[in-house]
């Protein structure tokens, strides 16, 4: 599946000091600021469903992944380039020191001001990453008094399980085409400290025990060392993805979080140019019509929904997000 392709579609105003700006988050509004959250397991496309959003409707990313806020290891991290952002700004990227130690009260703090700072320029905030752990401490964050200030839109990005884990196997192989190895054996220490920072990420530990012995080791015995570490690093993403849709899912039943489920399967099943309409019509689109929706309490209507969605699309998608 094409997992990346830049429609720069947005209804924003242009301002005369180049800013483009929402009318709607600065007209007649209802007490709280809009927020988009994307959802799903890692590989599932939550990256390329925030962009295609934030385009249309003038947003900006602050990113929800844990380890995708450290500096380094942009290939292990999977973390977006810059070509794939599309121009579209992004916070929390890349900006916290290797070895420090980031937690929920953190994200909670450095997210809250990231999502101020983008409403106060009239953009809306759509919060991406596949830890739950941190979107849930944010939404119940009291200090910031995140309920208080936001309604949300959940959008959970989907995949049958057993087909998003042969799509984490070869994208796990395209991550070794790509230099996963050689950034990993950058960050290897003999200490084998795997407990803090940017070293907790799946795709580093996982190499260790090669890195040790292949110095000494005969070819053959190193080229088994490496698949099993290969293996071993598919393996554990595969783990991940089933503990993020079963977070969802808590989220779902147990906190009754109404969250928008898309359904991305079929994409995953096809290749090339019928990929990317399956990924449209069973993802984009119903996405786009469930922000327009959510979006459409505030008056100026008129200025931000999406000419693309119209009619039986905006009702048949579940358009209500609240708690």
């Amino acid at each position: 599946m094409s997992m990346f392709t830049c429609k720069q579609i947005s209804p924003s105003l242009n301002m005369p000091d180049g800013r483009h700006v929402l009318p709607f988050l600065h007209g007649s509004r209802t007490s709280k600021e809009k927020v988009v959250v994307v959802m799903g397991a890692t590989g599932t496309g939550k990256s390329k469903l925030s962009i295609d959003v934030a385009t249309r409707f003038s947003g900006e990313v602050v990113n929800s992944d844990k380890m995708q806020v450290y500096e380094g290891l942009d290939v292990i991290t999977n973390k977006i380039s810059e070509e794939e952002s599309c121009g579209v700004p992004h916070h929390l990227l890349g900006i916290i020191d290797a070895n420090a130690d980031f937690t929920s009260t953190n994200f909670c703090n450095m997210a809250s001001l990231a999502m101020r700072s983008t409403v106060g320029r009239g953009q809306l905030p759509i919060i991406v990453g596949g830890s739950n752990s941190f979107i849930e401490a944010l939404v119940d964050d009291e200090i910031h008094q995140f309920r208080s200030r936001y309604e949300c839109c959940f959008l959970w990005v989907d995949v049958s399980m057993p087909v998003l884990q042969r799509f984490v196997s070869d994208r796990v192989d395209q991550m070794v085409d790509n230099g996963m190895v050689n950034e990993a054996r950058q960050m290897f220490s003999l200490d084998g400290d795997y407990s803090r920072g940017v070293k907790k990420s799946i795709g580093l530990p996982e190499f260790d025990h090669y890195f040790r012995a292949e110095r000494f080791a005969d070819l053959e015995t190193r080229k088994k060392l490496l698949k099993k570490a290969i293996d071993e690093v598919k393996k554990n993403t595969c783990k991940l993805a089933c503990r993020q849709v079963e977070k969802i899912h808590r989220l779902r039943t147990n906190k009754k979080w109404k969250i928008h489920r898309l359904d991305a399967t079929d994409a995953f099943l096809k290749q090339g140019r019928r990929s990317d309409k399956a990924w449209d019509e069973l993802v984009a689109a119903p996405s786009r019509a469930i922000v327009s929706q959510f979006l459409s309490t505030f008056e100026s209507k008129k200025y931000y929904m999406d000419t693309s969605v119209r009619g039986a699309a905006i009702e048949t998608a579940m358009v209500t997000a609240t708690y």
